[in-house]
């Protein structure tokens, strides 16, 4: 009887001697990537159809990341993500860590977005998202010649360069910010049409699709006055997909979980019936 600890002990030493071979065996990062995206992996095809994901917190996500992940919020072997390296990653939330560095990112929209689009892509087409929204921005800075536009047109130019890729859309959720400042709300309207005119210039894509989303929450008295101006963008394919009355958080002004799992679904289906007339996804 008195062997039987030993046994056990020796087990152990010999299970902790074979996972370090095994570690010192396993490949650096970069091959793993390599594998990731070799012809056998299901990764091998870069995207072909793309979506840009801009705007600040609400889009950048600040859902709880609970365990386990619902669903729509799981990888699939056809989503990638841009990530900050302009690399192409398997997508996982928060799709935005290496993006919105100063905050904590969470769950926002786009997972179960794409997640919906899938269920109705080719089998073998891969989708790809390009995050470039940050927590706590004004339109402004989102204006031509400021860095965070610029940022967001390199970006894209990267994620098209990589793999020959179309846009399918701009999914643009922002405005909470600029209802702290009369000037700033009353202002909203005019930049955001100036906004879209230098994407759709800059990524040579006149008839670009923008989806914004209707604010639900602002940080300051304003909200109105900035629900009206993206109410009344006067610019073809310009989308309104209102999140007014999803639930927030605590706070008041991020979406939860669950409504950024809402959210997702509408601007998917915003997305569909807005292409459902010319027989593509693009």
């Amino acid at each position: 009887m008195a062997r039987q600890p030993l046994r056990l002990l020796l087990a152990a030493v010999a299970a902790v001697a074979m996972l370090s071979f095994l570690l010192l065996l396993a490949p650096p990062p970069d091959a793993l990537l390599s594998a990731f995206l070799s012809p056998s992996s299901p990764y091998a095809h870069r995207p072909k159809l793309l979506f840009l994901l801009a705007g600040q917190s609400n889009m950048a996500g600040r859902g709880a990341l609970a365990r386990p992940l619902p669903p729509p919020y799981l990888p699939h072997p056809r989503l990638l993500r841009l990530a900050a390296s302009r690399r192409w990653v398997p997508a996982a939330p928060p799709l935005h860590a290496d993006i919105d560095t100063h905050k904590t990112c969470g769950l926002g929209p786009a997972m179960p977005f794409a997640h919906r689009l899938l269920l109705l892509l080719h089998s073998d087409e891969v989708l790809g998202l390009v995050p470039c929204a940050v927590g706590g921005t004004r339109i402004w800075m989102w204006a031509r010649g400021q860095p965070l536009y610029e940022a967001a047109i390199d970006r894209a130019r990267a994620a098209v360069a990589d793999g020959g890729g179309a846009i399918g859309a701009v999914l643009w959720f922002q405005g909470e910010s600029d209802t702290i400042e009369l000037d700033d709300a009353r202002s909203y309207g005019a930049k955001m049409e100036r906004l879209v005119a230098d994407l759709r210039a800059d990524l040579h894509l006149p008839n670009l699709l923008v989806i914004q989303v209707g604010l639900a929450s602002g940080e300051g008295n304003y909200t109105d006055i900035v629900r009206e101006a993206q109410k009344n963008i006067n610019l073809p394919n310009v989308l309104l997909v209102d999140a007014m009355g999803l639930p927030l958080r605590d706070d008041q002004l991020h979406l939860s979980t669950e409504a950024q799992l809402q959210l997702g679904n509408m601007l998917a289906e915003a997305y569909l019936k807005f292409n459902s007339s010319r027989g593509s996804m693009l």
